[in-house]
């Protein structure tokens, strides 16, 4: 029996590693909220992330020097990707388990393949839109009391039409980042300076809005944001924007196939998360919506 080729263990290995780090990170945010803003959250770990990299590209000599045009396109990156979107998803956070809003990352996997058709050209045949009407169908049963009592009061509700803005937000930077790395760009000094310009983003977002900056001593808030900034942040995005690079953003979008199962164990542990036939169905309708879609 033949090994695997060297690039397709390192392939696995760089889906491996965000799988299992953002699989756990959403319950750690949980941590994050009450004392601080979510917005002030988010600067204070990307800000962090951003110069542990800058550090990391120093000691490896990577090249850290790059023109205008592309500190605007890491600016426009930083704010879909570092900015927006993980405002949006500790904002949701306050509304929904940590597991429902991994569950709902899912579709961040269709935005991809359906960018990728329109800006690159990625044909959908027939399994990808069956595997992308999984994806949508299993979200929706998983979300099923909260979309029979719908209401405009409805707290579940918010924090699920805000989770899936976050899921535009991530998939619009993914598709972004793509265009960026077939200009040869490299990816950790692409991902030191657009985490930066994302910190930026929302803590001028937070002066503007008169957001205080505050900071949380309690031993829980300070394990979370340093496992976030250092785990979450700096391993997890390198080696997934690496993937990315080698595969396209709608192949390293399949992280979302396990991601929300590793979430919703985490989910059931810790935030006693009670599951229904209709949110069992709907994972599975998720899973194989993935399969199709990402299947070779």
């Amino acid at each position: 029996m033949t090994g695997a080729r060297p690039t397709e263990a390192s392939n696995t290995l760089l889906y491996l590693i965000p799988c299992a780090i953002w699989g756990s990170t959403w319950l750690v945010i949980k941590y994050q909220l009450g004392v601080v803003a979510p917005e002030v959250s988010v600067a204070y770990r990307f800000g962090v992330a951003a110069l542990l990299l800058f550090a990391w590209c120093a000691w490896r000599r990577e090249r850290l020097a790059f023109d205008a045009r592309t500190h605007a396109a890491y600016v426009l990156l930083g704010t879909m990707h570092f900015a927006l979107n993980y405002v949006l998803v500790y904002v949701s956070e306050e509304y929904l388990t940590s597991g429902l809003v991994a569950v709902v990352f899912v579709l961040m996997v269709f935005w991809n393949l359906l960018g990728a058709h329109w800006l690159f050209g990625q044909a959908l045949s027939g399994r990808l839109l069956a595997g992308a009407a999984c994806g949508f169908g299993g979200v929706a049963l998983v979300f099923w009391p909260e979309l029979t009592a719908l209401r405009g009061d409805n707290a579940s509700v918010k924090g699920l039409l805000i989770a899936i803005g976050a899921t535009i937000a991530a998939s619009g930077g993914n598709l972004y980042a793509q265009r960026l790395y077939a200009r040869e760009i490299p990816v950790m000094p692409c991902t030191a300076w657009s985490m930066l310009y994302g910190a930026l983003a929302v803590a001028l977002y937070c002066g503007v809005a008169g957001i205080p900056f505050t900071w949380d001593g309690s031993l829980s808030y300070q394990i979370a944001f340093a496992y976030l900034a250092v785990f979450g942040s700096v391993i997890a995005f390198g080696t997934y924007l690496t993937l990315l690079k080698r595969i396209g953003a709608g192949r390293a979008g399949y992280t979302a196939a396990l991601i929300p199962v590793i979430a919703m164990l985490f989910s059931t542990l810790f935030e006693d998360y009670a599951w229904t036939l209709p949110a069992i169905a709907g994972m599975v309708l998720v899973l194989v919506g993935n399969v199709l879609v990402l299947r070779r």
